[in-house]
């Protein structure tokens, strides 16, 4: 049985109510040394205020909850219900939602697949000496990664600007190739039509070094900048948004075929991720609304 620490009878109580449907109240209030006459009495009061503010907080735990599809853990429900106007302490939500069994889906930790590499041309760095973005369409990371579909990997391409984390293009075929990074880095310069000047950082990874890529890169004016030997934390940011795509879409869902992935990826980043998805790294609004709010 779980173990119980010396919280008051209030706690004790509680505590008994959760787990009767499973021990008789009888067995628990001996192994607690509370009488069932007392434990009978607090289920009939009227719930305290605390109570019920603790009521009235679930609902709304639980809707915003709900709308991020199980994704959001307590830090992530805290600061939603902060801009909405609810004043509540981390605590507390983190309390609430361990009560009630609201835990965000667990990120997982993936093995990237080791991609074949080419005797092509590799560049700098550039985001070393460059400062961070202060607007859209000056600094694009992008990168691939590989997704079991049954016996087989998909290859997943994206392309992130680095000033908002809104994912700008992004490309899902069956085999890693130069196609792959160029579907994605199509679908990014025809929504944003960036100036020359901007800078691409990608990995080393044959599919952006290749010949058709680079006649893309050059067409647009864009200084492509590659992560430093073995430093795969040049390009963290496209990473941290394949381990959150993988722990709350992927490992959760089961897709009968490709084309249905492609949509429930599609989904996802328009009308979650970009949309609605809080993100820490932007005082905890979404890609969108940092754009718009600029």
């Amino acid at each position: 049985m779980a173990t119980l620490s010396s919280r008051g009878t209030a706690e004790i109580f509680r505590f008994i109510r959760k787990h009767a449907s499973r021990l008789s109240v009888k067995r628990l209030c001996l192994r607690l040394g509370v009488s069932r006459s007392g434990y009978y009495d607090w289920l009939k009061r009227i719930p305290c205020a605390h109570a019920q503010q603790d009521a009235s907080l679930l609902a709304h735990i639980q809707r915003v909850f709900q709308s991020s599809f199980g994704r959001y853990g307590s830090p992530k429900v805290y600061q939603a219900l902060r801009s909405e106007g609810i004043i509540v302490s981390r605590k507390r939500v983190a309390r609430l939602m361990r009560e009630n069994g609201l835990k965000a889906r667990v990120e997982r930790v993936y093995k990237r697949l080791n991609k074949v590499r080419a005797e092509l041309k590799v560049l700098p760095n550039h985001r070393l000496h460059t400062p961070k973005p202060t607007g859209p369409n000056q600094q694009w990371s992008s990168d691939v990664t590989y997704i079991r579909h049954g016996r087989r990997h998909v290859f997943l391409a994206v392309i992130v600007d680095l000033w908002s984390r809104k994912i700008i293009g992004w490309a899902l075929h069956e085999k890693l190739n130069a196609e792959l990074s160029v579907a994605a880095l199509y679908q990014a310069l025809t929504q944003r039509k960036p100036k020359p000047g901007l800078i691409l950082h990608t990995d080393r990874g044959v599919e952006f070094r290749a010949q058709a890529m680079q006649i893309w890169l050059n067409k647009f004016g864009i200084r492509h900048s590659m992560n430093r030997a073995g430093q795969c934390t040049d390009n963290a940011e496209v990473e941290s948004f394949f381990k959150t795509l993988k722990s709350e879409l992927i490992y959760e869902n089961y897709f009968p075929t490709v084309t249905a992935l492609r949509n429930k990826i599609s989904d996802y980043i328009r009308n979650f991720y970009n949309k609605v998805r809080l993100h820490s790294s932007l005082n905890y609004v979404s890609p969108i609304q940092f754009e718009h709010a600029a």
